[in-house]
């Protein structure tokens, strides 16, 4: 299936990690150009030497909305225009520290690093895809956003769920699409069936595909959705 990705410019922001490479990896298969994002520039370095394509790397840190702006200049001056805009960056959830789980301070953290991070990175590409009358945009989150385990984990990846369907009602119409894909946990080798009230696990080449199925022609009449991968929490219903 020609997904019709040949040329467009796709906007991989965590493009350093594991899953931002491996939708990298799709994306140029599928004759995408592809700009990987990150903070630190020696791991994107190793990102694109892992590629081993014509592919750019920019700098960028998503909680500064000043270095959102400049990267986004940076690459629209370079190849044009930002067609598609993967967000997946943010610290992951294994990195947050339990014993703050409830301080607030640490919660706006955790919104700020993930859901706010996404949001900058949007509203700084989405005026070009209104303009031009295409564009896709997917965010990663999570499936602990319906968990109450972790509320830093839950808050973020809710906020990052409720952030992207608002700007997807305000661009319905318009040829811009907006998907959230919700992974339970991904590694080489996951965990299928994790028991009721547990999400599934997928692999970063299962979530890649996803991502990639959304940035697709063929994807233009979903927008709004939020898919969860690696089987949705078991015992949970979603009407």
């Amino acid at each position: 299936m020609d997904l019709g990705l040949t040329g467009r410019v796709a906007l991989v922001v965590g493009g350093s990690g594991r899953i931002g490479i491996a939708t990298a990896r799709q994306l140029l298969a599928e004759g995408a150009v592809v700009v990987l994002a990150a903070r630190d520039r020696g791991r994107l370095d190793a990102a694109a030497a892992e590629l081993g394509a014509d592919v750019r790397v920019a700098v960028v840190d998503t909680r500064d909305a000043g270095s959102v702006d400049t990267m986004v200049r940076s690459v629209v001056e370079d190849l044009g225009r930002i067609d598609v805009l993967v967000n997946t960056a943010a610290p992951p959830a294994g990195t947050l520290d339990p014993s703050l789980d409830r301080d607030p301070a640490a919660i706006l953290s955790a919104i700020d690093g993930k859901a706010l991070g996404y949001l900058r990175v949007i509203e700084a590409v989405l005026p070009g895809m209104l303009e031009r009358g295409w564009g896709r945009i997917i965010n990663v989150s999570g499936q602990n956003a319906l968990l109450s385990t972790s509320l830093t984990a839950s808050a973020r990846n809710s906020v990052a769920s409720i952030a992207s369907k608002v700007v997807a009602d305000a661009a319905a119409g318009t040829g811009v699409t907006v998907n959230v894909v919700n992974p339970g946990p991904v590694a080489d080798e996951p965990e299928r069936d994790r028991g009721i009230g547990q999400p599934g696990g997928s692999t970063y080449v299962e979530v890649a595909a996803a991502v990639v199925y959304l940035c697709s022609e063929q994807a233009a009449a979903i927008s709004g959705e939020t898919l969860a991968l690696g089987h949705r929490i078991r015992g949970q219903m979603v009407l």
